[in-house]
């Protein structure tokens, strides 16, 4: 079995977050960057079904500038056979429908039997990208599962719903995507580490796969502003003369909090 699993680098969730207030994008030179704990809960998976079947082969596909080759290379320590890392300038800034558009077609490339994908990245959030791959790929979808079995011709799993539990079965290939309730990576080791740069790490541009980001050929998503969030305004401090419940009361219901 082929399995192609999404990685995603991502500004450090403990680190400083920060907008560039002339492009509109994440200023990756603002704190530290890290390989997304989801993606790697993703990796997990693949890598928990290749140690119980020989002859599974686990590709790290990732799109990120080239300075993420690090985070790649790390995908590959943790256990990843292989891994395909998309670089392209014009991709600086692609919105949700040119990211998945280019990676369908590195997928679609690669041709897996399974593609693995965390829920929701922790810098965009913008949890699309499992379906909209499907659509693009013409691929089944189990989607926000939070526990999950992989079969030589199916998946199954769980997904958390207000009703209860609901069990998902999908024949293959397929899209899914799991939540964090599944286990952390492993944590790579020295062999690992050193083996990872002797791993096939192939980088595909925008030509290679066939994608125009040009907007005329295709609708993308266009920033017309961005601006830094206001400062935290300093609370309201109220001193209690007997009257500080009518005052709280009178607070709320301006704030329309009541």
């Amino acid at each position: 079995m082929k399995i192609v699993v999404l990685v995603k680098e991502v500004p450090d969730t403990y680190g400083d977050r920060k907008l560039d207030l002339e492009t509109g994008l994440a200023d990756r030179a603002a704190g530290d960057v890290v390989l997304d704990e989801i993606t790697e809960r993703a990796l997990e998976v693949a890598l928990a079904y290749a140690d119980k079947n020989a002859g599974t082969e686990v590709v790290a596909l990732s799109m990120a500038p080239e300075s993420a080759t690090a985070s790649v290379r790390r995908a590959l320590a943790i256990g990843a056979t292989s891994a395909v890392h998309i670089v392209d300038e014009e991709l600086r800034g692609a919105d949700l429908g040119l990211t998945a558009e280019a990676l369908a077609a590195a997928i679609r490339r690669a041709q897996p039997d399974l593609v693995i994908t965390g829920n929701l990245s922790t810098d965009g959030s913008g949890g699309m990208i499992p379906a909209m791959l499907a659509e693009h790929l013409g691929f089944v979808q189990a989607t926000a599962l939070s526990a999950i079995e992989i079969a030589a011709d199916a998946v199954s799993g769980t997904r958390a719903t207000d009703a209860g539990p609901q069990q998902i079965t999908a024949p293959l290939p397929a899209v899914v995507s799991i939540t964090e309730a599944l286990p952390e990576a492993r944590f790579p080791n020295f062999k690992g580490i050193m083996a990872a740069k002797k791993k096939p790490l192939e980088q595909l541009s925008l030509a290679d796969l066939g994608v125009s980001a040009d907007p005329s050929a295709a609708a993308r998503t266009i920033m017309t502003s961005v601006a830094e969030k206001p400062p935290r305004a300093a609370g309201v401090k109220i001193t209690d003369e007997g009257d500080a419940a009518a005052q709280l009361v009178e607070f709320l219901a301006q704030n329309r909090l009541v």
